[in-house]
């Protein structure tokens, strides 16, 4: 093609940021896989806070309000896992105390970086916001509910089952919100 990539004009293929990243390879102990679970939480925070923000304060803001909220909650409980571990209570720095370098970039729940995933909704209508959020929330419960399997301690197992259920409960809200979206067009 003469011109090389710079003079396609033609259709542009275009998809969701990548996700499923194998993020928690690098963790060696519980406390730094908390550690992990911790960040991706965070990310996620982030995500949906920027996406109500953009929304404004409608319903359909308000989801990811709620969402944001959860996150936090989602944050408190891994906190809380991490003293129980460790003995000790995370200083102001956690977890890039523990992690060190790995803290770098914010990742979301799934793997997502949070920089493509904003990057992504940009222009996108509400619809397309929630459609990333699932597939956010989808990875996010595989992923709980794999680091269920992984754990030995029984206490550890409760909190990543408890994690993946409320993601399984954040699925089912925003199903229902883009079915409630997609009626109502």
């Amino acid at each position: 093609m003469a011109g090389g990539i710079k003079a396609w004009h033609g259709l542009v293929a275009e998809g969701e940021p990548e996700s499923g990243i194998p993020y928690f390879t690098a963790a060696a102990t519980a406390e730094e896989l908390i550690a992990l679970a911790w960040l991706l939480e965070e990310g996620s925070r982030k995500f949906y806070s920027s996406v109500s923000s953009l929304l404004g304060d409608n319903k359909r803001g308000k989801i990811f309000l709620e969402l944001t909220t959860a996150e936090e909650h989602h944050k408190e409980s891994l906190l809380r896992l991490y003293a129980s571990f460790s003995g000790k209570k995370p200083d102001s720095s956690f977890p890039s105390s523990l992690l060190g370098a790995e803290t770098d970039e914010d990742v979301m729940e799934g793997g997502m970086r949070l920089r493509d995933a904003l990057r992504w909704i940009e222009g996108k209508d509400p619809e397309r916001m929630l459609e990333i959020s699932m597939s956010i929330e989808t990875n996010s419960y595989d992923l709980y509910l794999k680091m269920h399997q992984r754990m030995q301690d029984e206490k550890a197992k409760e909190v990543f089952s408890q994690l993946a259920r409320e993601e399984k409960q954040h699925l089912v809200k925003l199903t229902a919100s883009l079915d409630e979206m997609l009626q109502a067009a």
